[in-house]
């Protein structure tokens, strides 16, 4: 994947080789900050003010005040995309940081937030849409405070890895074998035509894609539970499918080595799938062929 050469940071554009923050810099040193990634399909953002909306909402929650309204923001990403003459299909890494001052736990005063923004190239997964992807189970060990979108990524990090290690795509978190979502993704499950995902609470990032899946499936008459399922509900479950702004709607079709029903993506799946497509205006004809 290849990063585009100009980057937004602050309210103005640069040559990423420009780009330069000091060494005592709060994202780096604590963890300091929030992100979003915003999916880009033909050159254009998709659930755009979803993501600007809950970029406002993480940097209240841990008590950055942006410098610029949502507007505003919206309209340097709209540049940011033009500026690199985007046609393709991508994603925007947007960070915001309280900002550059002498190491101290306490809040700076009167210090700017450091915000930066970059597009890059991301194809979709399309092999992984048609066929599903495996997974893996890990105790979730993260903080109290999950629907905020912060850089305090470790325990997520290391279940990924995880995950990888074991040639699975994902690893499915649980607190006490209640499923709460995926390290970088939510995660849902079907059963006799409904589908359940964990309750939105604190423990979980209330994912864009989500929002959308939520709106899917009241259109197609499909009952959205959030309710939760545990470890335990997954062997039985008839489908089973993760959500992300970078994975859309993707099939899990095995488990800790347990296959998912048939092995193969459900019917529900597919339908959301379909139905995401049509929402962000992704070329139907290519759809049907791949997935």
């Amino acid at each position: 994947m290849s990063v585009y050469p100009i980057i937004m940071t602050q309210s103005k554009f640069i040559h990423q080789d420009h780009l330069t923050y000091p060494f005592e810099e709060r994202g780096l040193q604590f963890g300091d900050g929030i992100y979003e990634v915003i999916r880009i399909y033909n050159g254009k953002y998709y659930l755009f003010e979803e993501h600007v909306d809950r970029l406002f909402r993480s940097a209240a929650a841990i008590k950055i005040n942006l410098p610029f309204s949502k507007d505003e923001l919206s309209d340097l990403l709209l540049q940011l995309l033009d500026r690199n003459k985007m046609t393709t299909d991508g994603k925007v890494y947007l960070q915001v940081t309280r900002g550059s001052a002498p190491r101290d736990h306490v809040f700076p005063i009167d210090v700017l937030p450091n915000i930066y923004a970059y597009i890059e190239d991301l194809p979709r997964k399309l092999e992984n849409l048609r066929n599903g992807v495996s997974a893996i189970t890990e105790r979730d060990i993260r903080w109290e405070n999950c629907y905020i979108k912060s850089l305090n990524l470790l325990p997520n990090v290391l279940a990924k890895q995880t995950a990888k290690e074991n040639g699975c795509y994902e690893a499915i978190l649980h607190r006490d074998g209640l499923v709460t979502e995926c390290s970088s993704s939510n995660v849902y499950l079907v059963k006799d035509g409904e589908i359940y995902t964990h309750p939105t609470t604190n423990n979980i990032l209330y994912g864009c894609v989500r929002m959308a899946i939520e709106r899917f499936s009241l259109e197609l008459n499909i009952p959205f539970h959030e309710d939760g399922f545990t470890v335990e509900d997954i062997g039985m479950a008839d489908e089973l499918f993760l959500s992300s702004s970078t994975s859309e709607i993707m099939p899990i079709v095995k488990v800790d080595n347990t296959q998912i029903s048939t092995g193969k993506p459900g019917k529900i799946t597919k339908l959301l799938q379909a139905a995401y497509e049509k929402d962000a205006l992704i070329n139907v004809n290519e759809a049907t062929q791949t997935i």
